[in-house]
């Protein structure tokens, strides 16, 4: 698995955050353009609201959510390090979910009255409030936070909520088949 792979998995927002994987010695954007954010939003299909994926225009313009996860990830950061969130990256996630709050839209199907949320405006807007939404969900969540870790593998930025205490990776197949080759190695040297 490449470091341009996306990882997914993970609560939303923080898939959202694991789109800037380390490559090279620097951070790599995997949502620059409307068709990378089209391609992860169709690996999130399943956890967004139905048919959101598929209205992915092309022309989509990827920057409200690329400022959510900026904010985002400098609250999560903050905390990981025992810090006060940054104040001004709260306002303005809690801003994403103003600009295009959910509403219940009411219909009559013949039978009984039917209520499905949505939300209205330009899409790259109502994409970023659903995930500065997910966002204000893990914040709140202390328990969740207090499992909160970053990959321990050498130059890996990614975060994650283990499931299990002792996972130490953000993922086996990337960063802990590394580590394995890399204690290999050095054991295999040592004795050379």
């Amino acid at each position: 698995m490449s470091e341009s792979e996306l990882l997914t998995g993970e609560p939303l927002v923080l898939d959202l955050v694991n789109t800037r994987p380390v490559e090279g010695g620097c951070r790599k954007d995997l949502l620059a353009t409307p068709e990378q954010l089209a391609a992860w939003l169709a690996l999130q299909a399943h956890r967004l609201p139905e048919g959101l994926a598929e209205e992915m225009p092309d022309e989509s313009d990827p920057a409200p959510v690329r400022a959510v996860r900026q904010d985002a990830e400098t609250v999560l950061r903050a905390l990981l390090d025992g810090d006060a969130p940054p104040r001004a990256a709260l306002r303005r996630l809690t801003e994403a979910q103003r600009a295009a709050p959910p509403v219940r839209a009411l219909h009559w199907d013949g039978a009984a009255v039917t209520a499905d949320e949505r939300r209205e405006g330009p899409l790259g807007v109502r994409i970023a409030a659903l995930l500065a939404e997910a966002a204000a969900d893990l914040l709140t969540d202390s328990v969740a936070l207090g499992r909160l870790k970053q990959c321990e593998a050498d130059a890996c930025v990614m975060l994650f909520l283990p499931a299990h205490p002792r996972r130490r990776w953000c993922s086996p197949t990337r960063c802990g088949n590394r580590a394995r080759v890399a204690r290999y190695y050095e054991r295999h040297r040592a004795e050379g």
